[in-house]
């Protein structure tokens, strides 16, 4: 009797899991296409699906929301360009390397370390052609005609290379099959010419005339760097779009049985906000405003790029941005358009409150991810890594993605009734770390973290005192003040304990992801 009513519970709990079991073994074999689309300093609220008042319209990206899943309490693993890319890539807080900071024009090595495994190669090793278009920005190794390795940002180092020799630490070298774009910042960081593979097919020759370039407030981050023949600082994301498309098209009628990893990187919307041609005066927000429009539709072009294709519905398509909005952008927007890129949150790019790390992140999936839905799920973009291996069935060692979490259940609607993430980590420019565990937030510091607010002409019309001043750090509720306006450091001793606790622990581990089994 005893027996029969096991084998009884035993065939009751496999039929309930047989969905399950077959939902996932169905993503697995189906192994869908990837397309991730990453913006450069997109803010969470200049996306229109995101922010009601937004002065930009950004229809592309309404309708990939519509189509898809938006997820309102996404975060940038940093907030600043090269630690965040490092960790897409990687599924790995980039603070763990120990750098601070940004690369410019050669500078380098690459961050991610040889040999350990990366969202392309993973990718790859299940069978998938690879390809990055756009900026990289997580360092290279350029050479002097001497073959010494030169590693160095700023100008003299760029006049120092020999573009005959091929370049180490490129995206082909850590998991991409294919590679063209910039090594840095393409209008901003010093180098102004395009990477093919591992090589510079075009040198530049001379240094950058910036007499004819547009002059507004969002004109000025372009440095005075070495620029090749024909690279034209006010189309660079256009020929983006054109490899990716060429990439596509190539792709699906050489190889339409083999899936494909398509990285599309964009320097919109990083200053020098220098829209293309057809894209000035399109909105009534200024230069910047329409390079938001031309960002928004270089999305829909992809997107339609996979319809004309037919490969759309088996597409997996992410979108998200690297941190939240620039210093400058924000100020002129919000005083000359009444625009605001980071509402509704405080802080912007390089800063730890939430403006610096919130960002827009979109999914879509036919008939996987139902259309026009939201989560509130704290995600990070490390997690991007572990649930692409979910999606196509391959297992990460331990030894990679170690601030990976899965959120494919949560993309597929079976809700968890937890958390996917208990805690979160963030980290700025300067190395400063903070922890998010659901409502409340813990920063292991004073101030941003990053900008500096006092004695600043442009961010001091926006500081808010700390109610706190006298405490070492900050504690916030986020569930009661979102605006992060109120330091509970004094008043919940044992949450800054516990927050503190796990944020060491989480560094002394050199993970905060579970160990796989």
């Amino acid at each position: 009797m005893q027996r029969t009513i096991h084998a009884m519970l035993l065939t009751a709990v496999i039929v309930a899991l047989l969905p399950v079991l077959a939902s996932a073994a169905a993503v697995g074999e189906n192994r869908p296409n990837i397309l991730f689309i990453l913006a450069d300093d997109l803010g969470y609220g200049d996306v229109g699906c995101y922010n009601p008042e937004s002065k930009v319209p950004t229809p592309n990206l309404d309708r990939l929301a519509r189509e898809g899943m938006r997820f309102t309490d996404a975060h940038s693993p940093s907030t600043v360009c090269t630690p965040t890319r490092y960790s897409l890539l990687t599924g790995r807080m980039a603070f763990r390397t120990g750098m601070g900071g940004v690369f410019t024009g050669v500078g380098g090595p690459c961050l991610i370390e040889e040999g350990r495994l990366t969202l392309p190669q993973m990718l790859r090793d299940k069978s998938y052609t690879t390809a990055c278009f756009g900026k990289w920005h997580i360092g290279t190794t350029f050479f002097d005609k001497d073959g010494n390795p030169i590693n160095k940002n700023g100008l003299d180092a760029v006049k120092r290379v020999d573009y005959s020799r091929s370049i180490q630490g490129s995206p082909i070298h850590r998991g991409f099959d294919r590679f063209f774009g910039t090594a840095c910042c393409p209008t901003t960081d010093w180098l102004y010419a395009y990477i093919d593979g591992d090589r510079v097919p075009v040198p530049p020759t001379h240094i950058v005339d910036r007499t004819p370039l547009p002059k507004h407030p969002y004109s000025k981050d372009n440095r005075p760097g070495m620029i090749a023949p024909g690279f034209d600082l006010e189309e660079v994301d256009l020929v983006f779009l054109q490899k990716s498309k060429a990439f596509l098209e190539q792709h699906v009628k050489s190889d339409p049985d083999r899936p494909f990893f398509l990285f599309h990187s964009m320097q919109a919307v990083h200053l020098p906000s220098f829209p293309a041609d057809r894209f000035k005066g399109k909105t009534d927000a200024g230069p910047h405003g329409d390079f938001i429009f031309e960002m928004d539709y270089i999305v829909g072009e992809l997107m339609k790029t996979l319809e004309l294709l037919g490969v759309a519905e088996n597409t997996l398509v992410m979108f998200s941005s690297d941190n939240g909005p620039e210093v400058p952008t924000v100020v002129a927007m919000r005083r000359d358009h009444q625009h605001d890129g980071a509402r509704p949150w405080r802080g912007m790019k390089r800063d730890q409150w939430e403006g610096g790390h919130r960002v827009p992140f979109i999914v879509r999936w036919p008939g996987r991810i139902a259309a026009g839905s939201t989560s509130d799920q704290t995600v990070c973009l490390t997690d991007v890594m572990a649930t692409c291996g979910a999606v196509v069935g391959a297992t990460l060692p331990n030894d990679a993605a170690e601030d990976s979490f899965d959120i494919l259940p949560v993309l597929l609607g079976r809700q968890p009734e937890k958390p996917v993430r208990r805690y979160t980590l963030h980290q700025t420019i300067r190395l400063a770390l903070a922890i998010r565990r659901g409502k409340w937030k813990y920063l292991d510091h004073k101030g941003s973290g990053g900008n500096r607010y006092k004695g600043n002409r442009q961010l001091e019309k926006y500081i808010i005192e700390d109610t706190a001043p006298g405490a070492p750090a900050q504690l916030y509720n986020l569930e009661t003040d979102p605006g992060e306006t109120k330091n509970l450091y004094f008043k919940h001793p044992e949450i800054v304990k516990e927050l503190k606790s796990k944020l060491e622990e989480f560094k002394e581990s050199g993970r905060s992801a579970p160990l796989r089994r």
